[in-house]
C-alpha cells in the first residue's frame, strides 16, 4: 500500500530440546547460514543469526506479512530437517517447544547484533538459563518457572 512505512526488528531465542549441547562448532555456522536463507526466502531480513551449543539467537527485520508463530515453526522445522539430512550429529536433534521473542528499537539494533555475534564469549561467563531469564525480566514478561524451558540442573 502506498504511504505505508514500517520497520520492526525482532529478537528470537530458542533452545535445543532438553538443552542438549549438540550444536557443534564444526557445523553450527552452516545451520545459522541456512536459517538466514530461510528468513530471506520468507521476506524477512536477517541482521544476526548465532548461538551457542544449546540455543540460538536471531535478529531480523520482520516484514509483517507472516505470523510470528508460523515463522518460528518454519525456522525450527526446516533447520531441524537440514541438520538431520546433512547428518551433522549422530544424536537425535530437535528444537525445544516454545521460544522467546523480543522487540528491538532501532537505537538498540547494533547493540543486539554485537550481543548475538559474541555468544561464544558471552557464555564463558553466563549460562543460557540466566541469559534467558534476564531477557524475560528486562522485557518485563511475566513467566512461571514450570513453563520456561526445561532446564537441567546446572
Amino acid at each position: 500500500m502506498a504511504n505505508t512505512y514500517k520497520k520492526v526488528q525482532l529478537h528470537i531465542v530458542f533452545a535445543v530440546k532438553n538443552r542438549q549441547a549438540i550444536l557443534d562448532n564444526s557445523w553450527r555456522a552452516k545451520v545459522f547460514a541456512y536459517i538466514s536463507g530461510i528468513l530471506r526466502e520468507r521476506g524477512h531480513y536477517p541482521l544476526a543469526v548465532n548461538g551457542y551449543h544449546d540455543h540460538i539467537h536471531i535478529l531480523i527485520e520482520y516484514n509483517l506479512n507472516e505470523l510470528i508463530p508460523d515463522l518460528v515453526r518454519e525456522i525450527k522445522k526446516s533447520s531441524s530437517k537440514y541438520i538431520k539430512d546433512e547428518k551433522f550429529t549422530r544424536h537425535h536433534f530437535e528444537w525445544q517447544l516454545g521460544y522467546g521473542i523480543f522487540s528491538v528499537g532501532w537505537k538498540e539494533v547494533s547493540t543486539v547484533i554485537n550481543y548475538i555475534r559474541n555468544q561464544e564469549i558471552h557464555h564463558q561467563k553466563r549460562s543460557f538459563k540466566n541469559e534467558y531469564q534476564s531477557l524475560l525480566e528486562k522485557y518485563k514478561i511475566d513467566y512461571k518457572d514450570e513453563y520456561v524451558f526445561k532446564f537441567f540442573d546446572e
